[in-house]
Parts: C-alpha cells; sequence; structure tokens
C-alpha cells in the first residue's frame, strides 16, 4: 500500500468519526474528527508539493 491509499482510508475514516460524533451529539468528537482529517488532507497536499517540486507528477 502507498501513502495515497492510506490517505484515502483514513480520510473517510475521519469522515466517518465526524457522523459518528454528529450521532453522538459530542462536540469533542466533531472537533478532533475534523482536526484529524484536515491533518491528513494537509499531509498529502504537502506531499504533492514535494513530489510536483522534483518532478516526480
Amino acid at each position: 500500500m502507498d501513502f495515497s491509499c492510506i490517505s484515502c482510508i483514513s480520510n473517510y475514516s475521519f469522515m466517518i468519526g465526524i457522523g459518528v460524533a454528529v450521532g453522538e451529539r459530542s462536540i469533542l468528537g466533531i472537533i478532533l474528527a475534523i482536526i484529524g482529517l484536515n491533518a491528513v488532507m494537509a499531509t498529502g497536499f504537502i506531499m504533492k508539493k514535494r513530489m510536483r517540486e522534483k518532478g516526480l507528477i
């Protein structure tokens, strides 16, 4: 498994986590899931930028 596949799976997991937290009415859960989702997405964007700078994509 490469990083893009793991990133995609973790994005879906955080999105599901947001839904579960909303269902449970957990403000802390919603906030943590959103922070986690943003962290994974930011990591992907940073990695894509580095790959573009190296000419890999």
